[in-house]
């Protein structure tokens, strides 16, 4: 276990690495780190974006689905913080300046009408607090040189987040069948890929709700009116300027994101 000095210096420098638009070396070949040291990391560089004027409004959970697990190295599911200067809303997803090597993900996002607070939270539990669901894609974007991630790298690293675009359309979820919910994913007018909701640990569902109950641990809740992104449904495909991406979703509509 490392201690607070080290935290603090691995957080400094992931927030440079964020705000110069750079990557560095692995945290994990420089020196052992357990899943808490990671989650330290995040939390210490979650504090100094906060400290530039950043404010959360979500969480997101990353690496649920056995594609995604597969395509970046890592056996578990993490998570993340969402800030308001994270989400992109009716302009294109600016790369030079802002993103280092982007991957567009399709996903569920709910968003919540009641506070969730583990351990204990249930499915049903978050069907219950659940507001809205709509289609969203996350950007997934790592400060981690050439993506050479490793479980502890991905967390530190605010468990890879770029930016998220949500689609216009917000849905009860309670009338959708969400694990056999179907996506597909357009990239320049090319069908890429397709996948279920139950790609995400069976269930969107049973995702968030492992968020709910992980965050617990770390005297961290789901809040009324907070953004959580459920995980991709499909692998994630790199983006360059000049890629449209849309993701189509049974009873959820589009996503679209063009990145310049």
């Amino acid at each position: 276990m490392i201690d607070a000095a080290a935290a603090a210096g691995y957080a400094d420098e992931l927030h440079r690495a964020l705000r110069q638009t750079r990557t560095v070396t692995a945290l994990r070949h420089r020196a052992e780190l357990s899943i808490d040291d990671a989650y330290r990391i995040s939390l210490a560089l979650l504090a100094r974006r906060e400290a530039d004027g950043e404010r959360v409004i979500g969480k997101k959970i990353g690496a649920t689905s056995k594609a995604v697990q597969d395509m970046l190295g890592v056996d578990r599911p993490d998570f993340g913080f969402l800030t308001d200067r994270m989400q992109v809303s009716g302009e294109a997803v600016r790369i030079a300046g802002q993103l280092v090597a982007p991957r567009a993900e399709a996903e569920i996002a709910f968003i919540l009408g009641q506070d969730l607070v583990g351990p204990g939270v249930t499915d049903a539990d978050v069907l219950a607090a659940t507001e809205t669901v709509c289609c969203c894609f996350e950007i997934v974007d790592s400060r981690i040189a050439d993506w050479d991630i490793g479980i502890v790298d991905t967390i530190a690293d605010n468990a890879s987040c770029g930016v998220f675009v949500l689609g216009d359309r917000r849905v009860d979820p309670r009338g959708l069948d969400l694990p056999n919910l179907r996506c597909e994913v357009f990239k320049n007018g090319h069908k890429i890929s397709e996948g279920l909701g139950s790609a995400v640990q069976g269930s969107p569902l049973t995702a968030v709700a492992w968020l709910a109950n992980t965050l617990g641990a770390y005297g961290v809740a789901l809040h009324a009116g907070d953004i959580i992104l459920s995980g991709s449904l499909v692998p994630l495909a790199p983006a360059v300027a000049g890629d449209v991406f849309v993701a189509a979703m049974d009873g959820l509509g589009r996503a679209e994101v063009r990145f310049v």
